[in-house]
């Protein structure tokens, strides 16, 4: 009885976590999935039909799901699987009712175009998932958690479609350039659907028909039949509308091959024979197959788990055999579940099936789920290098990437989140830092190589009107670089220190051109809508508010860098309009005049931005749903629960040269409320760049040198003090205070005091050693004196006894010394 009410627990707790899963994954707009799949009136697609949706319900893919049946009237009238799935109906394409030509793939884009004219499920969703019959999933495909967003969808790679690479692209689509060898797994916006499905449609037409060009040198179709007409009509219709895919090659695999180290695929392809020892499986063999409809018959059994173990030592290899196995059995036990459903008797019992049954099974087969705070963060790194990866054919102009600091710790720890980044998000191209700086700061400057470096003369003091505005120094070392440095680079992306790369920035994707910035919006910048814009700029109507990064062509940024310095200069001396209500300043103190001294520059030259808004997110800030922000930039305090981190508080801790120093550690993702979407996905962000920052920190510390935390004594550790090494041999430097307590409280906007060094401990240690050497040289001239005294037998007693005395006088003195070190040693 106590073995069914635990039974009875798991399947309720099971059910209610199916329901909060629904709701996690957010089936209310802007957040609604639908997954779509195309077959036809065939038992061929009746039991890839049965495995798909069994996978569907057993991966809790979120969301309806709508096959899109393509039946003629004929075989509607003696076809038995109307049941097998929520199904629309689309009219069969297979034999084209204008050319007669017979080529069913096209019912694909056929049926997708129907569902969106035709169906009330195209009318309340956000996103769409389009798969195959031949797949199986293992784990929820959720768009936005992929890196979707609209106008970018995610796709599995198709490396064979090479006629985008040739003529064929040329022929069929006027972007070429867009054309992205992508299938199978898509997942995209509504809105980017309904543009494309037409397109597919017609492309898809337009290449059938081009028999001209269906050899396999031209298209990579085996059979030079024109057989993947249908996909070419997919990537040359997503490149005629404008849309650029992001590829991952990660989420789908091909049972039989071997998967990427440390990659858990969530979906299997199985479009083409595998193997398991001598059992093999190809899809191909049951065309014909009435499999569903057979009562207790299943797909021939592969080798059990344990046989797998003893078959193969190369782990990869291993993984591969057990991806195979777990597709067929998923396979076979969706069979199960159907016959059953028909209404077949109970299978007679076998081994297999206990298997199939079996927790073992279920465990091997558990929903993979995506992680989402590394997922977020790796999938964008993945997916935005094969943007320059994947398109070794096409030349793109050259980038530099440069950011403005100055000689301080605060400027250097941002410094080192910024260069860690720039290295993961493959950023193409060169980084450089301006490093403003005083000749005295410079003197004791000591993070010279944490990044490729131009010196700058320091403008933070105004040469000539004695003005302190550190902030001025960004125009002015751009200026600077600019006529000093051997720049060999077509586009400039410029960057404020405190920024985190998670992608990319591009001035092909985000279409920036000579004459044609990007950056992205800093709508507080009003000063450009009223008095300000029109007495510091001829051209008001081309004040742009915006800021924090900037795509330029470099003839643009050579032009236009003299006058972002001067239009600074000139908004900062006109202090009769640093009110609020003018500027947006909320202090009012003319800080944000190089802001405007770029926008009123940029004016003067009549340069209008593009201006985008999915470029840029404040860590803190909600985010638009499906957009893979590129840059975090936490120049603002942002918190999640209790946990907060503000960059003003860090302006006088030294991250960089304390060993080991980072910023508290972030709450774990899965401690957050999954009630809102909306702030999940704001502190996942939040706990990204934290975490971003703080690996940034540990990797700089371990570059340094820094001694293993673990050897630093666990008295030290217990009394929440940081103990670090000095390279002189024998000398410590301890810090008074633990990381918890230099930091202020999160509501102060004080900077903290540099942590003090405490000198009492060097200084008695040295005492200690001292006395030590003292003692020494003591017994050996004590041991000196007694053995070169007089031989003589009367007084040989004598010294004998005087020796035994001043021996075991120094034993307790040194006794007594080892107890007040020791008692010295615990005070501290």
């Amino acid at each position: 009885m106590a073995k069914l009410i635990a039974l009875g627990l798991v399947v309720v707790l099971g059910l209610v976590g199916l329901g909060i899963e629904g709701v996690e994954t957010g089936q209310k707009a802007p957040w609604r999935i639908h997954t779509l799949f195309s077959v036809e009136c065939q038992n061929y697609f009746d039991w890839q039909t049965v495995g798909l949706m069994h996978s569907f319900k057993k991966a809790q893919q979120p969301g309806p799901i709508t096959r899109l049946l393509s039946c003629t009237d004929e075989e509607k009238q003696k076809y038995r699987g109307m049941d097998l799935a929520p199904t629309l109906e689309v009219p069969s394409m297979s034999r084209h009712p204008r050319t007669g030509d017979w080529y069913p793939a096209i019912n694909k884009p056929a049926g997708v175009v129907h569902w969106l004219e035709n169906s009330k499920d195209a009318e309340n969703v956000d996103w769409v998932v389009i798969l195959d019959a031949d797949m199986i999933i293992r784990g929820p495909i959720i768009p936005w958690e992929l890196g979707a967003e609209k106008g970018r969808p995610v796709a599995a790679y198709y490396g064979y479609l090479i006629g985008c690479d040739n003529i064929l692209a040329k022929l069929h689509t006027e972007h070429p350039e867009l054309c992205d060898k992508v299938g199978g797994l898509l997942a995209m916006h509504i809105d980017d659907l309904r543009a494309l499905a037409p397109m597919w449609l017609s492309k898809t037409e337009e290449v059938r028909e081009d028999r001209a060009h269906w050899a396999t040198n031209i298209t990579g179709d085996i059979y030079a039949k024109g057989w993947i007409s249908e996909m070419y009509g997919y990537s040359f219709g997503a490149a005629e509308v404008g849309l650029h895919h992001k590829i991952n090659d990660n989420l789908m695999i091909y049972p039989g091959y071997i998967p990427r180290e440390g990659v858990e695929p969530i979906l299997f392809h199985y479009g083409l024979p595998f193997k398991v020892g001598n059992w093999s499986f190809s899809k191909l063999d049951h065309h014909e197959d009435d499999i569903v409809y057979d009562c207790g018959r299943l797909f021939p059994e592969p080798p059990y788990p344990r046989e797998v173990q003893l078959m193969e030592s190369d782990p990869n290899i291993k993984r591969s055999l057990f991806l195979s196995i777990e597709c067929i059995n998923t396979l076979n036990e969706g069979l199960l579940l159907q016959h059953k459903a028909n209404g077949c008797s109970k299978p007679s019992w076998s081994k297999y099936l206990s298997f199939l049954r079996s927790k073992t099974f279920a465990e091997l087969t558990r929903p993979r789920f995506l992680t989402p705070t590394l997922q977020t963060m790796d999938e964008s790194i993945q997916t935005v290098q094969k943007l320059v990866i994947d398109e070794p054919g096409k030349k793109h102009p050259k980038i530099h990437t440069i950011f403005s600091t100055e000689c301080t710790t605060y400027f250097d720890w941002q410094t080192v989140g910024l260069v860690h980044s720039f290295h993961l998000s493959g950023q193409p191209g060169n980084i450089t830092r301006l490093l403003s700086c005083t000749d005295e700061d410079l003197k004791k400057y000591t993070g010279h190589d944490l990044v490729p470096t131009h010196y700058v003369p320091s403008m933070s003091r105004h040469p000539l009107t004695g003005d302190w505005y550190p902030a001025i120094n960004k125009p002015a070392a751009v200026l600077h670089w600019l006529n000093h440095a051997n720049i060999d680079a077509e586009f400039i992306v410029i960057l404020d220190a405190d920024m985190i790369l998670r992608g990319p920035i591009t001035p092909w994707e985000f279409k920036a051109e000579r004459g044609r910035p990007v950056s992205t919006p800093y709508d507080y910048l009003i000063g450009c809508d009223n008095e300000l814009a029109r007495l510091h700029t001829r051209h008001p109507e081309a004040c742009d508010k915006v800021g924090g990064v900037i795509i330029m062509h470099i003839d643009d940024l050579q032009k236009f860098a003299m006058l972002w310095l001067h239009k600074t200069e000139e908004v900062r001396a006109d202090k009769a309009h640093y009110a609020t209500n003018i500027t947006g300043d909320i202090y009012a103190s003319g800080w944000i005049s190089e802001m405007y001294g770029y926008s009123f520059g940029a004016a003067e030259l009549k340069l209008r931005h593009i201006i985008n808004k999915e470029i840029l997110i404040y860590p803190g800030y909600i985010p638009e749903p499906g957009v893979s922000y590129r840059v975090f930039h936490y120049g603002l305090e942002f918190k999640v629960g209790n946990w907060s981190i503000d960059k003003a508080n860090y302006r006088n801790v030294d991250m960089i040269n304390k060993c080991w120093e980072k910023f508290p550690d972030p709450p774990d993702p899965s401690t957050l409320d999954q009630a809102d979407e909306d702030i999940r996905q704001r502190d996942l962000l939040s706990i990204e760049c934290a975490k971003t920052l703080n690996e940034a920190l540990r990797l700089h510390h371990k570059r340094r040198n820094c001694p293993d935390p673990s050897t630093i004594s666990t008295s030290n550790l217990n009394s929440g003090k940081d103990v670090t090494m000095s390279r002189k041999f024998g000398s410590f430097d301890e810090i008074s205070a633990s990381r918890s307590n230099q930091m202020p409280k999160n509501n102060s906007h004080k900077s903290s005091k540099p942590a003090m060094i405490d000198g009492t401990f060097s200084s008695f240690r040295f005492w200690v050693v001292a006395l030590w050497v003292f003692a020494g040289l003591g017994f050996l001239a004590v041991m000196f004196v007694v053995f070169s005294g007089p031989k003589r037998r009367g007084t040989r007693g004598k010294i004998y006894r005087n020796k035994k005395r001043s021996s075991y006088s120094g034993y307790s003195d040194m006794n007594g010394r080892d107890r007040q070190i020791r008692s010295a040693d615990a005070s501290l």
